[in-house]
């Protein structure tokens, strides 16, 4: 199982329905697809959507930087080809872009494996599957006060428990704090409700806010302040019963070790592309050390494969911004999401998405 080709490829493909967040509108997806192919002729693939651009600059980190650790390397220790790549690119930076592009990379080798193997990642890795509970995500400020609710009782519909809700960026706390109390009355005592901030807050205005919406009995608040003040963070968490919770914008185990010493942090929702999958079955068996459970940020149709794996899985997160780039999409059914058997982690991209 040795890799002799590695292919990357940019594209665009616009939202089937163009999220509007609190801070920007986004009208396209921005893609760069890897492809990873061995001497037997079995192809892995593995993508990047960064959400702030630098395709380029990323493709061009896989090319010059990456690729050429890995040609000629066998598939068959993903982990010890992880550490080839961390340790190569030490003094490129240890997040960021290095990493973004290490983990497109460790996605496409683990998917060529599976598909080697003929097995589902979840299998591998000694998994079950099971139906496990999503919740529905992209209640966004900007789509405004009605909305929201509109989008989050759609969601309740379709058979979701919990929900997440977006504050700060626009408008004023005040009419966030109105928000979060009229999704509370509109969805009843039975449905969650998550709130993210995406790191729209200081630390004083957080202290500041928590104390109106703890009534309303949010499951958690996400990343209130910013992903690297990880002494706020303990501010934060010592001045409210609400569940803080974040990481979804640090990169490695390296950058949320300090959440997990902190021991202050319920659950942590590491990116998987910020790691890939080598680094999140790391980070997720070390937070399990510490008692945190996991909630990976975004892609569940790839990290499925690790919370139907771990002992400490949480929620997976749906937005269904993807759905229609695959050609056959993992959907949610009456709030859950069951990994597919297929080998690998078993999403291919429609032909005219994914094509070299």
């Amino acid at each position: 199982m040795i890799v002799s080709s590695i292919k990357t490829k940019i594209t665009s493909v616009p939202f089937s329905d163009p999220p509007e967040t609190g801070f920007l509108k986004l009208e396209k997806i921005d893609l760069l697809i890897i492809q990873v192919e061995t001497k037997n002729g079995v192809i892995g693939t593995g993508h990047l959507h960064p959400l702030a651009g630098g395709l380029k600059t990323l493709e061009m980190c896989i090319n010059e930087m990456l690729k050429p650790l890995i040609i000629g390397e066998s598939i068959d220790n993903i982990e010890a080809l992880w550490n080839k790549m961390w340790k190569a690119t030490f003094i490129q930076g240890r997040m960021g872009i290095t990493v973004m592009a290490m983990s497109a990379l460790d996605i496409a080798l683990w998917d060529c494996y599976g598909r080697t193997k003929e097995m589902p990642l979840w299998k591998i890795w000694k998994g079950k599957q099971k139906a496990l509970p999503v919740y529905g995500s992209g209640c966004y400020r900007g789509l405004g006060h009605d909305g929201m609710i509109q989008k989050a009782k759609k969601y309740v519909g379709q058979g979701f428990k919990s929900i997440k809700m977006q504050v700060a960026h626009c408008f004023s706390n005040d009419e966030d704090i109105v928000n979060v109390r009229d999704m509370r009355n509109e969805l009843g005592k039975d449905i969650g409700i998550m709130i993210d901030v995406n790191q729209g807050w200081s630390v004083e205005e957080t202290i500041k806010v928590c104390p109106q919406i703890e009534s309303y009995e949010p499951e958690w608040l996400e990343e209130p302040i910013m992903a690297d003040d990880f002494d706020g963070y303990d501010k934060v968490c010592n001045s409210t019963p609400i569940p803080i919770v974040t990481g979804e914008n640090n990169f490695t185990h390296h950058d949320l070790l300090p959440f997990m010493k902190g021991k202050k942090i319920p659950i942590l929702q590491p990116d998987i592309m910020r790691g890939g999958y080598t680094n999140l079955i790391y980070s997720s068996k070390l937070a399990n050390k510490f008692g945190i459970k996991i909630a990976p940020h975004m892609f569940p149709e790839l990290s499925i494969h690790i919370v139907a794996s771990i002992e400490n899985p949480s929620w997976l997160e749906y937005m269904g911004w993807y759905d229609h780039l695959w050609k056959e999409p993992l959907l949610p059914k009456n709030g859950t999401l069951t990994p597919t058997s297929r080998p690998g982690h078993g999403m291919d991209f429609k032909t005219e998405i994914g094509v070299f």
